[in-house]
């Protein structure tokens, strides 16, 4: 059997992939046009993107060209994933005698590095700094053919792996707590119905749990909750609803039922301390726990915006924006509520997680930003 010989070259672009992809959770990006280079990201790393240039750089202006180049894509790269810093480390493998590298302060956020063997990484204290195991992760035993099926073969099973997250996070579900919600919403306004003089009377609104600071402050804490059950009318109601069932659906499919239940209670309960604080009036509905949803939405967007990252800059952004204009310009919309929910939202779901995601001290500055906000909204409402 003929032996299958690998080029130096290509030995070290199988190592730097195998390093990157395995050991440090870095996922190949597809670029129309970009040859003899590969491009991974990883937008939870210090450097966020990572160049391996294979094509050969024979001068000065070659090597300006690339770096332009470099920063117009990283331009698209950035709008598509909503980054507003992206530090990109670009390898070359393959740069002329003559070719000097040095930094380049008109392209900032890019560090670049040439080198011929692994060994060669040590020179750059700014990649041992971030990897520091890159040179002992790639002293591997296998030669030749075997090196090439060993570093094939634990790629693919990482990328199995990260195939089986992404489809377990995005696989549809039975959005169950969402219609359990809904459900809860058309009964009791019924109920006021047919136990009260309908959704429009305050007295009615009041005993079936609306929000009115005043109670609130005197022992109703329930009414921070229960608010979000009651509508003023059945357009409130059918509005409210109908939004729930379409964004709904989708997060309790991509937090599961627990966690969407737990964010749908903290934003109505946010939304209604921060309407408690700046309003007397008697107020109801689910708009604020909506909002809540739609912060949550936005946050586990931003952690999969590799998927989602088209959908919020054309959807999910633009919702949140243009419902929060039309609730400052439109007179009876209770905005303090829709802006606690979504500060409510964005903050407790940063706290519970968001699933192969979230690393444990993001959880917990979640958890503390959420209790920083919960006592400021809690003192404006009991204490001022």
């Amino acid at each position: 059997m003929e032996e299958i010989e690998i080029s130096k070259n290509d030995e070290l672009v199988m190592k730097l992939l195998h390093y990157f992809i395995t050991e440090q959770g870095y996922n190949p990006i597809v670029l129309h046009g970009a040859k003899n280079e590969i491009w991974l990201e990883n937008l939870q790393g210090s450097y966020k993107v990572v160049r391996i240039v294979t094509n050969y750089i024979h001068n000065d202006e070659q090597l300006n060209f690339d770096l332009f180049r470099t920063k117009q894509i990283m331009k698209r790269i950035k709008k598509k994933t909503l980054s507003f810093h992206m530090n990109t480390l670009s390898i070359f493998l393959n740069l002329g005698d003559n070719v000097k590298l040095q930094p380049f302060e008109h392209i900032p956020g890019v560090d670049s590095a040439k080198i011929d063997n692994i060994l060669d990484l040590k020179k750059y204290d700014y990649i041992m700094s971030e990897f520091p195991d890159i040179t002992e992760q790639n002293n591997f035993e296998e030669k030749g053919a075997e090196l090439f099926m060993k570093i094939t073969k634990d790629i693919t099973e990482k990328n199995e792996i990260e195939n089986s997250h992404a489809e377990d996070v995005f696989q549809k579900k039975t959005p169950i707590v969402t219609y359990f919600l809904i459900a809860v919403n058309i009964v009791i306004f019924l109920a006021m119905y047919l136990f009260g003089e309908g959704s429009y009377h305050v007295s009615t609104l009041l005993k079936f749990g609306a929000l009115q600071s005043d109670l609130v402050a005197s022992g109703d804490y329930y009414r921070l909750l229960t608010s979000a059950f009651v509508h003023i009318g059945a357009l409130h109601l059918f509005v409210n609803m109908y939004s729930l069932y379409i964004i709904g659906g989708q997060l309790e499919n991509f937090l599961g039922r627990m966690k969407f239940l737990i964010v749908y209670c903290a934003s109505a309960i946010f939304g209604a301390l921060l309407s408690s604080a700046f309003s007397s009036a008697v107020s109801a509905g689910a708009s604020g726990a909506i909002f809540g949803l739609l912060g949550s939405l936005l946050y586990f967007g931003y952690h999969y915006r590799v998927y989602l990252g088209n959908v919020m800059r054309s959807q999910i952004i633009p919702i949140i924006l243009l419902n929060l204009f039309i609730g400052f310009v439109t007179p009876g919309i209770d905005n303090a509520a829709h802006i606690g929910g979504l500060i409510g939202g964005t903050l407790i779901t940063m706290a519970i997680g968001i699933k192969y995601k979230s690393s444990r001290s993001e959880k917990i500055n979640g958890w503390i930003l959420t209790a920083i906000v919960a006592i400021f909204l809690i003192y404006l409402v009991f204490f001022r």
